[in-house]
Protein backbone atom coordinates (compact mmCIF):
# COMPACT_ATOMS: atom_id res chain seq x y z
CA UNK A 1 0.00 0.00 0.00
CA UNK A 2 2.82 2.75 -0.98
CA UNK A 3 0.13 4.88 -3.06
CA UNK A 4 2.18 5.26 -5.69
CA UNK A 5 0.05 4.16 -8.04
CA UNK A 6 0.07 5.36 -11.30
CA UNK A 7 -3.61 5.69 -13.69
CA UNK A 8 -2.93 3.82 -16.08
CA UNK A 9 -2.53 1.18 -12.97
CA UNK A 10 -5.86 2.25 -11.55
CA UNK A 11 -7.98 2.07 -14.84
CA UNK A 12 -5.69 -1.55 -14.96
CA UNK A 13 -7.31 -2.29 -10.99
CA UNK A 14 -10.49 -0.98 -11.36
CA UNK A 15 -11.16 -2.99 -15.25
CA UNK A 16 -13.38 -1.04 -17.78
CA UNK A 17 -16.21 1.08 -16.10
CA UNK A 18 -18.41 0.09 -19.38
CA UNK A 19 -18.78 -3.21 -18.67
CA UNK A 20 -22.28 -4.02 -17.25
CA UNK A 21 -21.23 -6.47 -14.41
CA UNK A 22 -17.78 -4.86 -13.38
CA UNK A 23 -18.59 -3.51 -9.68
CA UNK A 24 -16.51 -0.38 -10.10
CA UNK A 25 -18.10 0.33 -13.59
CA UNK A 26 -20.73 2.61 -14.80
CA UNK A 27 -23.68 0.27 -14.47
CA UNK A 28 -22.83 -0.34 -10.63
CA UNK A 29 -22.41 3.52 -10.12
CA UNK A 30 -26.22 3.89 -11.12
CA UNK A 31 -27.71 1.08 -9.15
CA UNK A 32 -26.11 2.50 -5.97
CA UNK A 33 -27.69 6.11 -7.48
CA UNK A 34 -30.78 4.45 -6.98
CA UNK A 35 -30.54 3.01 -3.78
CA UNK A 36 -28.39 6.03 -2.39
CA UNK A 37 -26.08 3.77 -1.61
CA UNK A 38 -22.00 4.84 -0.57
CA UNK A 39 -19.76 3.18 -2.72
CA UNK A 40 -17.93 1.09 0.29
CA UNK A 41 -17.07 -1.38 -1.96
CA UNK A 42 -15.14 0.98 -4.12
CA UNK A 43 -13.29 2.98 -1.90
CA UNK A 44 -12.45 -0.35 -0.14
CA UNK A 45 -11.18 -1.23 -3.47
CA UNK A 46 -8.73 2.14 -3.87
CA UNK A 47 -8.15 2.04 0.14
CA UNK A 48 -5.82 -1.10 -0.73
CA UNK A 49 -4.39 0.24 -3.50
CA UNK A 50 -3.35 3.29 -1.52
CA UNK A 51 -5.28 5.95 -3.30
CA UNK A 52 -6.23 8.21 -0.46
CA UNK A 53 -2.45 8.43 0.75
CA UNK A 54 -2.72 10.67 -2.48
CA UNK A 55 -3.20 13.74 -0.92
CA UNK A 56 -1.44 13.34 2.27
CA UNK A 57 2.15 14.23 2.64
CA UNK A 58 4.87 11.80 2.82
CA UNK A 59 6.49 12.85 6.48
CA UNK A 60 2.90 11.87 7.83
CA UNK A 61 3.63 8.30 5.86
CA UNK A 62 1.52 9.62 2.44
CA UNK A 63 2.53 9.26 -0.76
CA UNK A 64 1.78 12.94 -2.06
CA UNK A 65 3.97 14.30 -4.93
CA UNK A 66 2.54 17.07 -6.54
CA UNK A 67 -1.06 18.34 -7.47
CA UNK A 68 -0.98 17.65 -11.04
CA UNK A 69 -0.23 14.09 -10.57
CA UNK A 70 -2.61 13.49 -7.51
CA UNK A 71 -5.68 15.38 -9.79
CA UNK A 72 -5.21 13.35 -13.12
CA UNK A 73 -5.06 9.88 -10.13
CA UNK A 74 -8.66 11.31 -8.81
CA UNK A 75 -10.43 12.44 -12.24
CA UNK A 76 -9.48 8.70 -13.56
CA UNK A 77 -11.30 7.27 -10.45
CA UNK A 78 -14.13 10.31 -10.17
CA UNK A 79 -14.83 9.32 -13.93
CA UNK A 80 -16.25 6.36 -13.10
CA UNK A 81 -18.35 7.71 -9.95
CA UNK A 82 -17.32 11.02 -8.55
CA UNK A 83 -18.47 9.80 -4.81
CA UNK A 84 -15.53 8.21 -4.60
CA UNK A 85 -13.98 11.81 -3.90
CA UNK A 86 -15.98 12.14 -0.70
CA UNK A 87 -15.87 8.70 -0.20
CA UNK A 88 -12.05 8.71 0.18
CA UNK A 89 -10.82 12.15 -0.15
CA UNK A 90 -13.14 14.49 2.73
CA UNK A 91 -10.65 14.79 4.87
CA UNK A 92 -8.13 16.81 3.06
CA UNK A 93 -9.18 20.05 4.00
CA UNK A 94 -9.17 19.32 8.02
CA UNK A 95 -5.43 17.71 6.94
CA UNK A 96 -4.47 20.62 4.94
CA UNK A 97 -5.82 22.61 8.53
CA UNK A 98 -3.51 20.41 10.25
CA UNK A 99 -0.38 20.92 7.72
CA UNK A 100 -1.27 24.33 8.62
CA UNK A 101 -0.84 24.98 12.32
CA UNK A 102 -1.29 21.86 14.08
CA UNK A 103 0.89 20.31 16.58
CA UNK A 104 3.40 17.55 16.09
CA UNK A 105 0.85 15.56 18.15
CA UNK A 106 -2.04 16.24 16.53
CA UNK A 107 -0.27 15.91 13.06
CA UNK A 108 0.30 12.32 14.31
CA UNK A 109 -2.58 11.28 15.30
CA UNK A 110 -4.70 12.78 11.93
CA UNK A 111 -1.72 10.90 10.14
CA UNK A 112 -2.32 7.52 11.97
CA UNK A 113 -6.02 7.93 11.43
CA UNK A 114 -5.89 8.97 7.45
CA UNK A 115 -3.09 6.40 6.61
CA UNK A 116 -5.22 3.79 7.41
CA UNK A 117 -8.14 4.71 5.66
CA UNK A 118 -10.15 6.57 8.59
CA UNK A 119 -11.64 9.57 8.22
CA UNK A 120 -10.65 13.32 10.14
CA UNK A 121 -14.24 15.30 9.31
CA UNK A 122 -14.12 19.20 8.97
CA UNK A 123 -17.05 21.44 10.54
CA UNK A 124 -17.37 24.58 9.71
CA UNK A 125 -21.04 26.12 8.18
CA UNK A 126 -24.03 26.23 10.01
CA UNK A 127 -27.11 25.66 8.55
CA UNK A 128 -28.57 29.09 9.69
CA UNK A 129 -25.95 31.24 7.95
CA UNK A 130 -24.39 29.41 5.33
CA UNK A 131 -21.66 31.07 3.47
CA UNK A 132 -21.90 34.40 5.80
CA UNK A 133 -19.14 32.19 8.00
CA UNK A 134 -18.64 35.54 10.80
CA UNK A 135 -22.50 34.82 11.96
CA UNK A 136 -21.70 31.41 12.80
CA UNK A 137 -22.88 30.39 16.12
CA UNK A 138 -21.02 26.99 17.40
CA UNK A 139 -19.27 28.12 20.53
CA UNK A 140 -16.13 27.02 22.56
CA UNK A 141 -16.78 28.62 25.82
CA UNK A 142 -14.22 30.06 28.20
CA UNK A 143 -14.60 26.52 30.68
CA UNK A 144 -14.36 24.48 27.51
CA UNK A 145 -17.44 23.32 26.71
CA UNK A 146 -18.72 23.13 22.96
CA UNK A 147 -22.51 24.02 21.90
CA UNK A 148 -24.38 24.29 18.63
CA UNK A 149 -24.69 22.52 15.61
CA UNK A 150 -22.70 22.08 12.41
CA UNK A 151 -24.27 20.74 8.92
CA UNK A 152 -22.91 19.22 5.67
CA UNK A 153 -19.70 17.69 7.69
CA UNK A 154 -18.63 15.04 5.05
CA UNK A 155 -17.60 11.77 6.43
CA UNK A 156 -19.43 12.94 9.70
CA UNK A 157 -21.44 9.78 10.63
CA UNK A 158 -18.11 7.26 10.49
CA UNK A 159 -15.23 10.20 10.84
CA UNK A 160 -12.93 9.04 13.90
CA UNK A 161 -12.19 12.33 14.69
CA UNK A 162 -13.15 16.50 13.42
CA UNK A 163 -11.77 19.78 12.83
CA UNK A 164 -14.20 21.89 14.38
CA UNK A 165 -14.05 25.90 14.17
CA UNK A 166 -16.08 27.65 16.88
CA UNK A 167 -16.92 30.85 17.78
CA UNK A 168 -14.56 32.01 20.84
CA UNK A 169 -14.61 35.71 20.31
CA UNK A 170 -17.10 38.22 19.07
CA UNK A 171 -16.63 40.10 16.40
CA UNK A 172 -14.81 39.66 12.85
CA UNK A 173 -12.41 36.87 11.67
CA UNK A 174 -10.42 36.79 14.88
CA UNK A 175 -13.27 35.32 16.97
CA UNK A 176 -13.11 32.13 15.59
CA UNK A 177 -10.68 29.09 17.06
CA UNK A 178 -9.90 25.33 15.67
CA UNK A 179 -10.17 22.38 18.30
CA UNK A 180 -9.23 18.70 16.33
CA UNK A 181 -12.02 16.71 18.82
CA UNK A 182 -10.69 12.82 19.09
CA UNK A 183 -13.91 11.06 18.79
CA UNK A 184 -12.96 7.72 20.65
CA UNK A 185 -14.47 8.40 23.71
CA UNK A 186 -17.24 11.08 23.95
CA UNK A 187 -19.33 10.98 26.45
CA UNK A 188 -22.99 9.82 26.05
CA UNK A 189 -25.27 13.03 24.88
CA UNK A 190 -22.64 15.38 24.95
CA UNK A 191 -22.35 14.56 20.86
CA UNK A 192 -25.21 13.53 18.11
CA UNK A 193 -24.73 12.78 14.84
CA UNK A 194 -28.15 12.97 12.65
CA UNK A 195 -27.78 11.78 8.34
CA UNK A 196 -27.92 15.71 6.62
CA UNK A 197 -30.95 16.10 4.18
CA UNK A 198 -30.03 13.84 1.33
CA UNK A 199 -28.42 15.59 -1.91
CA UNK A 200 -29.75 14.99 -5.47
CA UNK A 201 -26.82 14.11 -6.77
CA UNK A 202 -24.06 12.84 -5.29
CA UNK A 203 -26.46 10.55 -3.72
CA UNK A 204 -25.51 8.37 -0.92
CA UNK A 205 -22.58 9.89 0.26
CA UNK A 206 -22.03 10.76 4.40
CA UNK A 207 -22.93 14.10 5.19
CA UNK A 208 -24.02 14.81 8.64
CA UNK A 209 -25.05 17.25 11.45
CA UNK A 210 -22.77 17.34 14.25
CA UNK A 211 -24.59 18.59 17.85
CA UNK A 212 -22.09 19.76 20.39
CA UNK A 213 -24.36 19.63 23.93
CA UNK A 214 -21.63 21.06 26.18
CA UNK A 215 -18.62 18.46 25.09
CA UNK A 216 -15.79 19.03 27.24
CA UNK A 217 -12.81 20.03 24.91
CA UNK A 218 -9.02 19.31 26.37
CA UNK A 219 -6.70 22.24 26.46
CA UNK A 220 -4.67 20.74 23.93
CA UNK A 221 -7.68 20.11 21.60
CA UNK A 222 -6.42 23.77 20.51
CA UNK A 223 -5.37 23.96 16.51
CA UNK A 224 -2.79 26.71 16.73
CA UNK A 225 -3.74 30.04 18.57
CA UNK A 226 -6.74 31.10 19.35
CA UNK A 227 -8.93 33.36 16.88
CA UNK A 228 -6.78 31.31 13.79
CA UNK A 229 -9.29 29.02 13.08
CA UNK A 230 -10.94 30.85 10.02
CA UNK A 231 -7.84 32.13 8.67
CA UNK A 232 -6.34 28.38 8.52
CA UNK A 233 -9.60 27.11 7.15
CA UNK A 234 -10.10 29.57 4.55
CA UNK A 235 -6.38 29.00 3.49
CA UNK A 236 -6.81 25.39 2.80
CA UNK A 237 -9.83 25.59 1.14
CA UNK A 238 -7.79 26.48 -1.44
CA UNK A 239 -6.29 22.95 -1.96
CA UNK A 240 -10.03 22.23 -1.72
CA UNK A 241 -11.08 23.83 -4.88
CA UNK A 242 -7.74 22.86 -6.61
CA UNK A 243 -8.86 19.12 -5.85
CA UNK A 244 -12.64 19.34 -6.53
CA UNK A 245 -11.98 20.18 -10.27
CA UNK A 246 -11.11 16.60 -10.23
CA UNK A 247 -14.54 15.73 -9.96
CA UNK A 248 -16.39 18.18 -12.37
CA UNK A 249 -13.63 16.67 -15.13
CA UNK A 250 -14.23 12.97 -13.93
CA UNK A 251 -18.24 13.89 -14.64
CA UNK A 252 -17.33 15.91 -17.99
CA UNK A 253 -14.90 13.30 -19.33
CA UNK A 254 -17.79 10.40 -18.87
CA UNK A 255 -20.43 13.10 -20.27
CA UNK A 256 -18.86 13.28 -23.42
CA UNK A 257 -17.56 10.00 -23.85
CA UNK A 258 -21.03 8.71 -23.51
CA UNK A 259 -22.35 11.09 -26.02
CA UNK A 260 -19.89 10.24 -28.21
CA UNK A 261 -20.14 6.76 -28.19
CA UNK A 262 -24.34 7.48 -29.70
CA UNK A 263 -23.11 10.11 -31.87
CA UNK A 264 -20.39 8.72 -33.94
CA UNK A 265 -22.83 5.58 -34.17
CA UNK A 266 -25.55 7.21 -34.98
CA UNK A 267 -26.57 8.68 -38.78
CA UNK A 268 -29.16 11.17 -39.29
CA UNK A 269 -30.19 9.65 -43.26
CA UNK A 270 -26.43 8.81 -44.57
CA UNK A 271 -24.89 11.17 -42.29
CA UNK A 272 -23.38 10.50 -38.65
CA UNK A 273 -23.90 12.83 -36.42
CA UNK A 274 -20.63 13.87 -35.26
CA UNK A 275 -20.48 15.36 -39.01
CA UNK A 276 -24.25 16.38 -39.05
CA UNK A 277 -24.21 20.75 -38.82
CA UNK A 278 -26.13 21.14 -35.22
CA UNK A 279 -24.98 18.53 -33.21
CA UNK A 280 -21.29 18.59 -34.44
CA UNK A 281 -21.66 22.84 -33.45
CA UNK A 282 -22.72 21.74 -30.20
CA UNK A 283 -20.30 18.78 -29.94
CA UNK A 284 -17.47 21.23 -30.78
CA UNK A 285 -18.82 23.56 -27.54
CA UNK A 286 -18.79 20.93 -25.41
CA UNK A 287 -15.33 19.59 -26.55
CA UNK A 288 -13.83 22.95 -26.67
CA UNK A 289 -15.08 23.98 -22.79
CA UNK A 290 -13.81 19.96 -21.55
CA UNK A 291 -10.59 21.30 -23.35
CA UNK A 292 -10.42 24.45 -21.45
CA UNK A 293 -11.71 22.77 -18.74
CA UNK A 294 -8.42 20.55 -18.42
CA UNK A 295 -5.71 23.20 -19.10
CA UNK A 296 -7.03 25.24 -16.87
CA UNK A 297 -7.02 22.52 -13.80
CA UNK A 298 -3.61 21.18 -15.06
CA UNK A 299 -2.05 24.26 -15.20
CA UNK A 300 -3.35 25.56 -11.36
CA UNK A 301 -2.49 22.29 -9.91
CA UNK A 302 0.99 22.97 -11.46
CA UNK A 303 0.78 26.62 -10.27
CA UNK A 304 0.37 26.09 -6.62
CA UNK A 305 3.58 24.74 -6.42
CA UNK A 306 4.90 28.13 -7.92
CA UNK A 307 2.69 30.63 -6.50
CA UNK A 308 1.38 29.90 -3.39
CA UNK A 309 0.64 32.85 -2.59
CA UNK A 310 -1.69 34.31 -5.89
CA UNK A 311 -3.61 31.35 -4.79
CA UNK A 312 -6.48 33.03 -2.89
CA UNK A 313 -7.43 34.29 -6.40
CA UNK A 314 -6.45 31.96 -8.38
CA UNK A 315 -8.18 28.63 -7.16
CA UNK A 316 -11.50 30.16 -6.77
CA UNK A 317 -11.03 31.34 -10.44
CA UNK A 318 -10.10 28.49 -11.94
CA UNK A 319 -12.75 26.47 -9.58
CA UNK A 320 -15.24 28.94 -11.24
CA UNK A 321 -13.95 27.95 -14.74
CA UNK A 322 -14.14 23.92 -14.49
CA UNK A 323 -17.21 23.78 -12.80
CA UNK A 324 -18.98 26.15 -14.85
CA UNK A 325 -17.46 24.75 -18.35
CA UNK A 326 -18.13 21.02 -17.37
CA UNK A 327 -22.23 21.86 -16.31
CA UNK A 328 -22.09 24.01 -19.95
CA UNK A 329 -20.71 20.87 -21.98
CA UNK A 330 -23.13 18.32 -19.97
CA UNK A 331 -26.13 20.50 -21.48
CA UNK A 332 -24.58 20.64 -24.88
CA UNK A 333 -24.10 16.47 -24.25
CA UNK A 334 -27.91 16.42 -23.52
CA UNK A 335 -28.59 18.77 -26.20
CA UNK A 336 -27.31 15.80 -28.60
CA UNK A 337 -28.05 12.48 -26.66
CA UNK A 338 -32.25 14.20 -26.99
CA UNK A 339 -34.23 11.49 -25.55
CA UNK A 340 -31.52 9.19 -24.65
CA UNK A 341 -30.61 12.15 -21.91
CA UNK A 342 -33.55 11.32 -20.12
CA UNK A 343 -34.04 7.33 -20.13
CA UNK A 344 -33.25 5.30 -16.94
CA UNK A 345 -33.88 2.06 -18.04
CA UNK A 346 -33.57 -0.13 -21.41
CA UNK A 347 -30.51 1.60 -23.40
CA UNK A 348 -26.82 1.75 -23.22
CA UNK A 349 -25.78 4.04 -20.71
CA UNK A 350 -29.34 4.76 -19.49
CA UNK A 351 -29.56 6.62 -16.37
CA UNK A 352 -25.74 7.47 -16.50
CA UNK A 353 -26.33 10.86 -17.78
CA UNK A 354 -29.03 11.49 -15.49
CA UNK A 355 -26.59 11.22 -12.53
CA UNK A 356 -23.77 12.88 -14.43
CA UNK A 357 -25.96 16.07 -14.19
CA UNK A 358 -26.73 15.54 -10.98
CA UNK A 359 -23.53 14.46 -9.67
CA UNK A 360 -21.21 17.44 -11.48
CA UNK A 361 -24.29 20.49 -9.88
CA UNK A 362 -23.36 19.03 -6.37
CA UNK A 363 -19.52 19.23 -7.53
CA UNK A 364 -20.26 22.65 -8.42
CA UNK A 365 -21.12 24.04 -4.63
CA UNK A 366 -19.73 21.89 -2.74
CA UNK A 367 -17.16 23.67 -1.43
CA UNK A 368 -18.74 27.36 -1.93
CA UNK A 369 -21.75 28.25 -3.89
CA UNK A 370 -20.96 29.99 -6.98
CA UNK A 371 -21.66 33.51 -5.59
CA UNK A 372 -19.90 32.71 -2.60
CA UNK A 373 -16.82 31.42 -4.51
CA UNK A 374 -16.73 35.11 -6.64
CA UNK A 375 -17.19 36.81 -3.91
CA UNK A 376 -14.24 35.42 -1.96
CA UNK A 377 -11.72 37.35 -4.57
CA UNK A 378 -13.87 40.01 -6.43
CA UNK A 379 -12.19 42.67 -3.42
CA UNK A 380 -9.02 41.86 -4.40
CA UNK A 381 -9.53 42.73 -7.93
CA UNK A 382 -8.64 46.29 -7.25
CA UNK A 383 -4.62 45.09 -5.73
CA UNK A 384 -4.56 42.81 -8.56
CA UNK A 385 -5.72 45.26 -11.28
CA UNK A 386 -5.31 48.64 -10.67
CA UNK A 387 -2.07 48.74 -8.40
CA UNK A 388 1.16 50.64 -9.63
CA UNK A 389 3.06 47.27 -8.82
CA UNK A 390 5.45 45.84 -10.89
CA UNK A 391 5.63 42.23 -11.43
CA UNK A 392 9.22 40.54 -10.70
CA UNK A 393 10.50 39.59 -13.36
CA UNK A 394 12.55 36.17 -11.55
CA UNK A 395 9.17 35.21 -9.72
CA UNK A 396 7.26 35.66 -13.21
CA UNK A 397 10.15 33.34 -14.78
CA UNK A 398 9.87 30.69 -11.90
CA UNK A 399 5.84 30.42 -12.54
CA UNK A 400 6.02 30.50 -16.24
CA UNK A 401 8.16 27.26 -16.31
CA UNK A 402 5.82 25.34 -14.15
CA UNK A 403 3.12 25.69 -17.50
CA UNK A 404 6.02 23.30 -19.10
CA UNK A 405 5.33 20.11 -18.31
CA UNK A 406 8.80 18.46 -18.60
CA UNK A 407 9.46 21.26 -15.55
CA UNK A 408 10.15 19.68 -12.22
CA UNK A 409 8.18 21.31 -9.74
CA UNK A 410 8.93 23.15 -6.23
CA UNK A 411 7.92 21.39 -3.57
CA UNK A 412 4.29 22.52 -2.32
CA UNK A 413 4.76 24.59 0.58
CA UNK A 414 1.39 25.28 2.00
CA UNK A 415 2.60 27.40 4.65
CA UNK A 416 3.12 30.20 2.01
CA UNK A 417 -0.95 29.92 1.27
CA UNK A 418 -2.29 33.37 2.30
CA UNK A 419 -5.69 34.99 2.40
CA UNK A 420 -5.27 37.52 0.12
CA UNK A 421 -2.95 38.24 -3.27
CA UNK A 422 -0.38 40.98 -2.57
CA UNK A 423 0.61 42.58 -5.54
CA UNK A 424 0.53 41.22 -9.31
CA UNK A 425 -1.01 38.06 -10.83
CA UNK A 426 1.23 36.66 -12.37
CA UNK A 427 -0.45 34.75 -15.12
CA UNK A 428 -1.65 38.12 -15.92
CA UNK A 429 1.54 39.97 -15.40
CA UNK A 430 3.32 37.16 -17.99
CA UNK A 431 0.76 37.71 -20.76
CA UNK A 432 2.18 40.74 -22.75
CA UNK A 433 5.08 38.83 -23.69
CA UNK A 434 3.62 35.55 -24.21
CA UNK A 435 0.77 37.02 -26.49
CA UNK A 436 3.80 38.65 -28.45
CA UNK A 437 5.91 35.49 -28.79
CA UNK A 438 2.91 33.34 -29.73
CA UNK A 439 1.60 35.87 -32.09
CA UNK A 440 5.24 36.00 -33.84
CA UNK A 441 5.70 32.52 -33.77
CA UNK A 442 2.14 31.88 -35.45
CA UNK A 443 2.62 34.33 -38.18
CA UNK A 444 0.14 35.72 -40.82
CA UNK A 445 -0.53 32.68 -41.92
CA UNK A 446 -4.56 32.14 -42.78
CA UNK A 447 -4.42 28.40 -40.85
CA UNK A 448 -3.54 30.41 -37.77
CA UNK A 449 -4.44 33.53 -38.31
CA UNK A 450 -7.81 33.32 -36.27
CA UNK A 451 -5.64 31.95 -33.19
CA UNK A 452 -3.27 35.22 -33.75
CA UNK A 453 -6.59 37.70 -33.32
CA UNK A 454 -7.84 35.87 -30.41
CA UNK A 455 -4.61 35.75 -28.29
CA UNK A 456 -4.37 39.44 -29.73
CA UNK A 457 -7.69 39.67 -28.31
CA UNK A 458 -7.23 37.91 -25.21
CA UNK A 459 -4.18 40.76 -24.30
CA UNK A 460 -6.48 43.62 -24.73
CA UNK A 461 -9.25 42.55 -22.44
CA UNK A 462 -6.80 41.75 -19.70
CA UNK A 463 -5.56 45.21 -20.20
CA UNK A 464 -8.74 46.55 -19.76
CA UNK A 465 -9.60 44.96 -16.36
CA UNK A 466 -8.59 47.75 -14.36
CA UNK A 467 -10.86 50.04 -15.90
CA UNK A 468 -13.70 47.47 -15.35
CA UNK A 469 -12.88 47.12 -11.60
CA UNK A 470 -12.42 51.04 -11.13
CA UNK A 471 -15.65 51.48 -12.37
CA UNK A 472 -17.28 48.99 -10.22
CA UNK A 473 -16.24 50.73 -7.32
CA UNK A 474 -17.19 53.95 -8.32
CA UNK A 475 -19.83 56.23 -5.74
CA UNK A 476 -22.89 54.72 -6.56
CA UNK A 477 -21.86 51.65 -8.77
CA UNK A 478 -24.40 48.74 -9.06
CA UNK A 479 -23.04 46.73 -6.11
CA UNK A 480 -23.12 43.45 -8.72
CA UNK A 481 -20.89 44.85 -11.25
CA UNK A 482 -17.36 43.91 -9.19
CA UNK A 483 -18.96 40.07 -9.06
CA UNK A 484 -19.76 40.41 -12.40
CA UNK A 485 -15.95 41.65 -13.21
CA UNK A 486 -14.38 39.07 -11.01
CA UNK A 487 -16.54 36.60 -13.40
CA UNK A 488 -14.82 38.10 -16.14
CA UNK A 489 -11.64 38.03 -14.50
CA UNK A 490 -11.87 34.46 -14.36
CA UNK A 491 -12.86 33.14 -17.94
CA UNK A 492 -9.74 35.80 -19.20
CA UNK A 493 -7.12 34.07 -16.46
CA UNK A 494 -8.29 30.81 -17.37
CA UNK A 495 -7.46 32.02 -21.24
CA UNK A 496 -3.99 33.50 -19.86
CA UNK A 497 -3.14 30.03 -18.83
CA UNK A 498 -4.44 28.25 -22.06
CA UNK A 499 -1.95 30.18 -23.94
CA UNK A 500 0.87 30.13 -21.52
CA UNK A 501 0.39 26.22 -21.74
CA UNK A 502 0.74 25.49 -25.38
CA UNK A 503 3.90 28.48 -25.27
CA UNK A 504 5.91 26.31 -22.68
CA UNK A 505 4.84 23.02 -24.45
CA UNK A 506 4.39 23.89 -28.07
CA UNK A 507 7.63 20.97 -28.94
CA UNK A 508 5.62 17.72 -27.51
CA UNK A 509 2.14 16.90 -28.50
CA UNK A 510 -0.70 17.93 -26.24
CA UNK A 511 -4.48 16.09 -26.64
CA UNK A 512 -2.97 13.94 -28.67
CA UNK A 513 -2.53 16.79 -31.71
CA UNK A 514 1.23 17.29 -33.07
CA UNK A 515 3.73 19.15 -31.29
CA UNK A 516 2.73 23.11 -31.80
CA UNK A 517 -0.32 22.19 -33.33
CA UNK A 518 -2.46 25.58 -32.61
CA UNK A 519 -6.04 24.29 -33.17
CA UNK A 520 -6.96 23.28 -29.25
CA UNK A 521 -5.58 26.63 -28.68
CA UNK A 522 -8.04 28.76 -30.71
CA UNK A 523 -10.63 26.35 -29.38
CA UNK A 524 -10.28 27.26 -26.01
CA UNK A 525 -9.33 30.61 -26.66
CA UNK A 526 -12.58 30.63 -28.73
CA UNK A 527 -14.99 29.15 -25.90
CA UNK A 528 -13.37 31.21 -22.75
CA UNK A 529 -13.21 34.70 -24.44
CA UNK A 530 -16.87 34.36 -25.66
CA UNK A 531 -18.00 33.32 -22.18
CA UNK A 532 -15.58 36.47 -20.90
CA UNK A 533 -18.09 38.65 -22.56
CA UNK A 534 -21.28 36.87 -21.97
CA UNK A 535 -22.10 35.40 -25.20
CA UNK A 536 -23.06 31.71 -26.65
CA UNK A 537 -19.92 30.23 -27.47
CA UNK A 538 -21.66 28.86 -30.43
CA UNK A 539 -20.97 31.79 -32.23
CA UNK A 540 -17.41 31.33 -32.48
CA UNK A 541 -17.95 28.78 -35.51
CA UNK A 542 -15.52 26.86 -37.09
CA UNK A 543 -12.59 27.99 -34.58
CA UNK A 544 -14.12 25.04 -32.21
CA UNK A 545 -13.73 22.55 -34.50
CA UNK A 546 -10.60 21.46 -33.96
CA UNK A 547 -11.43 20.34 -30.29
CA UNK A 548 -13.99 18.19 -31.31
CA UNK A 549 -11.26 16.69 -33.68
CA UNK A 550 -9.00 16.27 -30.88
CA UNK A 551 -11.16 14.83 -27.98
CA UNK A 552 -12.93 11.79 -31.01
CA UNK A 553 -9.21 11.08 -31.88
CA UNK A 554 -8.21 10.55 -28.03
CA UNK A 555 -11.64 8.75 -27.86
CA UNK A 556 -10.56 6.29 -30.48
CA UNK A 557 -7.30 5.91 -29.27
CA UNK A 558 -9.08 4.95 -25.34
CA UNK A 559 -7.19 8.06 -23.94
CA UNK A 560 -8.62 10.41 -20.89
CA UNK A 561 -9.44 13.42 -22.37
CA UNK A 562 -6.09 15.24 -21.05
CA UNK A 563 -3.09 17.12 -22.04
CA UNK A 564 -1.38 14.24 -20.13
CA UNK A 565 -1.58 10.89 -21.77
CA UNK A 566 -3.47 8.47 -19.85
CA UNK A 567 -4.14 5.06 -21.39
CA UNK A 568 -7.56 4.00 -20.27
CA UNK A 569 -8.78 0.38 -19.15
CA UNK A 570 -10.37 -2.00 -21.67
CA UNK A 571 -12.83 -4.57 -21.75
CA UNK A 572 -10.03 -6.75 -23.80
CA UNK A 573 -7.28 -5.86 -20.61
CA UNK A 574 -9.77 -6.80 -17.76
CA UNK A 575 -10.53 -10.50 -19.16
CA UNK A 576 -6.87 -10.84 -19.87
Amino acid sequence: MSGLITPEELESLLGDPGEDTNPYGFAAAVGRDERDEFPAALCEELRRAGFHLNYLPKEWGGAFESFDRSLTLVRSAARRDVNVMPGTMFSIIAATCLQLHGTPRQQRRAAEILCRGGAVAFALTEAGHGSDLLANEVRLTPDGRLNGEKWMVGLGMRCEAVYVIARTGERGPGAFSAVLLDLADVPEGQLERVPAPRTGGMRGIDLAYLRFNGLRVPEEALVGKEGEGLEAAVKAQQAVRLMSMAGSLGCADTAVRLTLDFATGRRVGRTVLTQSPHPRRELAVAAAALLAADAVALTAARGIHAAPEAFSVWAPAAKHVVAEASDELIRRCGTVLATRSVLREGQRGAGLFQKLQRDSAVVRVIDASTLANLRSYAGQLPTLTEGDAQPDPAAVAVLLSGFSLDAELPAYEPARLDMFARGVDPVLAGLPDVARAVTGALGDEQATAPVVALAQQLAAAVAGLGDLTRAARRPGADPNELVDTAERYAWLHAAASCLHLWWANRDRSLYGTQPGSAGWLGATLGYLLARADGVDPRHQGPVLLPALDAVVALREANQLFSALPVRLATATEEES
